[in-house]
């Protein structure tokens, strides 16, 4: 029981810390398309409720995997005679030990961050793990070790630093999935998962639809565009073929044909004509 409640001190935090930094994700995807999650009628609440699939996911996925952990660990420590808690003991004993491993850990928890910030190789991120670690977390931990509260405290701190290393880590991810939606009008499915890429999971939908005026008659020579969101009446689009972001008011604009992932062709990208308008085009200049 008091294994748990430590894994549990952990995991806490790492979630709290993941999904604090989403919305900085978000904000990065929609900058991508020139407009603001505002703009696509996304606060915190709607990207709460957006992400509770997700979360529920992680969750459903999180407690056998940490049950399976726990297991093993019981498991080990019976083949070694006990000597896997001797070896945890051995740790909670010498605080300058614990306090090492934790502020290494610290240290390359800014991995994610760094990342985004810039192309950073696994050559250089671990003199930076360990110079971070070594000058900034090592003497702290090892002051607050020396009560139940300071350790409690710490694992507070590096598991709130391993949640929002992760939430960087996604968000990189995430920016490149952007970036394929930007150039492609899709992106790649997860390993696994086929028809599910990354940016289903934080609630970004791949809907298109074709815009019609209020006569129901076709805009933009009938084209099919994302639809990026609708925020105080305002409909955001992007149009793939254009690669550039419409804003229109949902006053007087009807939407047709609308398709969730539509299967577009293997080798299409955007500022292309999608093969129906290409062979139209085609017909019409000869």
């Amino acid at each position: 029981m008091a294994l748990l409640e430590r894994i549990a001190s952990v995991v806490l935090p790492i979630g709290v810390g993941l999904y604090a930094v989403l919305y900085l994700g978000i904000e990065a995807i929609y900058n991508l398309f020139g407009i603001t999650p505002q703009q696509a009628g996304i606060d915190q609440a709607v990207l709460f409720g957006r992400l509770s699939g997700t979360l529920i996911l992680l969750l459903l996925i999180a407690l056998p995997t940490l049950g399976l952990l726990v297991a093993l660990y019981w498991v080990l420590d019976k083949l070694t005679f006990g000597g896997l808690s001797r070896l945890v003991g051995f740790f909670r004993e010498h605080p300058w030990v614990a306090a090492t491993i934790a502020a290494l850990w610290s240290g390359a928890t800014y991995w994610g961050v760094f990342s985004v910030l810039g192309d950073v190789t696994a050559a250089a991120m671990v003199p930076i793990a360990v110079g971070l670690g070594v000058l900034t977390f090592l003497v702290p931990f090892r002051l607050m070790r020396r009560k139940p509260v300071g350790r409690a405290g710490m694992r507070l701190v590096v598991g709130a630093l391993t949640g929002i290393g992760l939430g960087w880590l996604l968000i990189w991810q995430m920016v490149l999935a952007a970036a394929d939606v930007y150039q492609y009008g899709k992106s790649d499915p997860l390993p696994g998962l086929a028809g599910n890429n990354l940016l289903d999971f934080v609630g970004f939908q791949d809907q298109w639809a074709v815009l019609k005026d209020g006569d129901d008659k076709p805009l933009y020579d009938g084209r099919s565009m994302l639809l990026l969101g609708e925020s105080d009446g305002v409909y955001a689009f992007y149009d793939c073929e254009k690669q550039v972001t419409i804003r229109r008011a949902a006053e007087g604009t009807n939407l047709g044909d609308i398709v969730i992932a539509p299967e577009l062709p293997k080798d299409y990208a955007c500022g292309t004509p999608a093969e129906g308008q290409a062979d139209d085009q085609t017909a019409t200049n000869q």
